[in-house]
């Protein structure tokens, strides 16, 4: 699981020829990204809840962070298999989100994203939203999709994480094929 061969071309004049190019592995916490910002009424409904669409939009970047980091490279979002929201946030609350990625498949990349609201006054976190996006790695010249660093698993927590995320995309792939067939 540590390293991941991939065919890349030799030269421009022989482009059949391909020469094995290894993409190392990379550990979970090279992927790791938090980002915190504080709630303004503008971002929030006319109860001072923190508007649901804007929790998704903040995930969005904070999972592309984590994709980002991994793959080194663009990445853009294919799909949000869940969001869960558990508690809202308050105006005025500090929006923290905490990104990783759960698994790397060839050229795409589950990531897990967890929000938490902190009240600025007392320090107390709630854990808000959990959700789970996946992006795909972009070459930066073709913008077609690239192959990923494989993902190095370690801790027991980081391997359930990794099994989970298989079963989500094979859900996920089930659910595709299955709206394909049907149009």
């Amino acid at each position: 699981m540590a390293q991941k061969k991939i065919a890349a071309p030799r030269s421009a004049a022989k482009p059949k020829e391909v020469l094995e190019v290894s993409l190392k592995g990379k550990p979970i916490s090279a992927s790791r990204s938090e980002m915190a910002e504080v709630v303004l009424p503008a971002t929030t409904n006319l109860l001072g809840k923190l508007l649901g669409g804007h929790v998704m939009h903040l995930v969005d970047i904070a999972a592309a962070i984590a994709a980002s980091r991994h793959s080194n490279s663009y990445v853009v979002t294919a799909s949000v298999d869940y969001i869960d929201f558990r508690n809202s946030i308050n105006v005025g609350e500090i929006v923290i989100l905490k990104s990783q990625i759960n698994r790397v498949f060839h050229t795409s990349m589950e990531v897990g994203v967890k929000v938490f609201s902190e009240n600025a006054l007392t320090g107390e976190r709630k854990h808000t939203t959990t959700a789970y996006v996946t992006f795909v790695a972009l070459d930066a010249a073709t913008r077609t999709p690239k192959t990923v660093p494989p993902l190095l698993v370690k801790t027991s927590e980081e391997k359930r994480r990794w099994r989970e995320a298989g079963e989500r995309r094979k859900v996920r792939l089930a659910h595709r094929f299955k709206k394909r067939s049907k149009e």
